[in-house]
């Protein structure tokens, strides 16, 4: 991984978890708007998922027990 990829990875980190998401949004609209050449569908699906699996993840232990 890059410094800066690193440097992203870092700042998204610290983001609140609804900052997290419209990010993650953006990204996955900025991708799937670019040329379809560029990325395999299954890429993108398999990305979304990850995202969304960290996601809920980050949400159940942020939840009041």
């Amino acid at each position: 991984m890059s410094a800066t990829v690193q440097q992203f990875v870092d700042s998204f980190d610290k983001l609140s978890d609804a900052d997290k998401h419209e990010v993650s949004i953006e990204i996955l609209r900025r991708i799937t708007s670019a040329d379809e050449n560029d990325l395999p569908e299954q890429t993108l699906v398999t990305a979304a998922d990850e995202l969304f699996r960290t996601l809920d993840e980050e949400e159940a232990s942020n939840a009041p027990r």
